[in-house]
């Protein structure tokens, strides 16, 4: 856990699991390998594990603190789901709300809890199991989901989600679905203004209603921005989708929108799977971008 201030707001990133995962043209299916040659300088050890031809990837939530509200950006895998077809992922049992108390918040203490899209690595901690049931883990938060987004993932019924085993779909089922039955889902359309500070901008493509969130304090600027780029390669190859991109098209140019404008203005990026540090400025290089960790 590490805490940096953005103008008078504390961030800090909650980590669920950090390692090596996929190869990489496993997650990016345009991957030319020249590319780990060419980006070698940054990439080893905290990007790539050259032995095992793994990218390193974390999943964590961010903790924002503002003076009235503490948000929770995304809520990793979770414990004691069943996802049978993602074995790294399957019926974990990992501490991740005893490093959310070391951040310094118990789960009574969330007042929004945030999803940037509705995959499985970003719901996970939405419920937690009591008593053979699925219940909100942060029971005193808004949990707020596009509306667009959840209305995609409603159109799977779970005898689909059963026959083909969709880590996404049983992740909407224990994970969402419970949240909305409880009475503690707020459904936005578009923009929606957050708390203070904070503001929720569509950025389709990764999935039909992925979203961003941008947080202005002070005259600087941090935008957290879920799965518009899985891994820093990303922002030297923009083209370069994930194999989990909806509409590729769509999320190539939402990436390439994005790095644009963190490349005008002095923004901190925070991705949801980044390796250390996991978060960094874009720069322009040439007619690309870099990062600046």
């Amino acid at each position: 856990m590490n805490t940096r201030m953005i103008g008078d707001v504390a961030v800090s990133r909650v980590e669920e699991m950090c390692g090596p995962g996929f190869r990489p043209d496993a997650l990016l299916p345009a991957f030319q390998r020249e590319a780990l040659a060419e980006q070698a300088d940054w990439l080893m050890p905290n990007h790539y594990h050259e032995g095992l031809d793994r990218l390193v990837a974390s999943v964590h939530s961010w903790v924002i603190r503002t003076e009235h509200h503490t948000i929770l950006v995304d809520t990793c895998i979770g414990n004691h789901k069943e996802r049978p077809a993602m074995e790294r992922w399957h019926q974990l049992d990992l501490p991740f709300l005893e490093r959310l108390a070391e951040a310094g918040v118990q789960p009574e203490e969330v007042d929004f809890v945030m999803c940037t899209h509705l995959h499985v690595d970003h719901v996970g901690w939405n419920t937690r199991l009591e008593n053979g049931r699925w219940v909100p883990t942060f029971p005193n938060a808004k949990y707020v989901f596009a509306r667009n987004e959840f209305e995609h993932w409603s159109e799977t019924t779970d005898e689909e989600a059963a026959r083909i085993g969709d880590a996404n779909i049983l992740a909407f089922n224990d994970s969402v679905l419970p949240v909305v039955e409880a009475g503690l889902a707020e459904m936005v359309d578009g923009e929606h203004q957050l708390g203070d500070r904070l503001l929720i901008e569509p950025a389709p493509g990764h999935t039909p209603g992925s979203c961003t969130l941008k947080l202005t304090s002070n005259g600087a600027e941090a935008l957290f921005i879920g799965d518009i780029m899985h891994h820093a390669l990303q922002v030297y190859y923009p083209h370069w989708n994930s194999c989990f991109c909806v509409d590729p098209e769509m999320s190539h140019a939402t990436r390439r929108r994005i790095l644009e404008e963190s490349a005008d203005r002095d923004r901190l990026l925070m991705p949801a799977h980044f390796g250390a540090p996991h978060a960094g400025r874009v720069v322009g290089k040439g007619d690309g971008f870099a990062l600046a960790f």
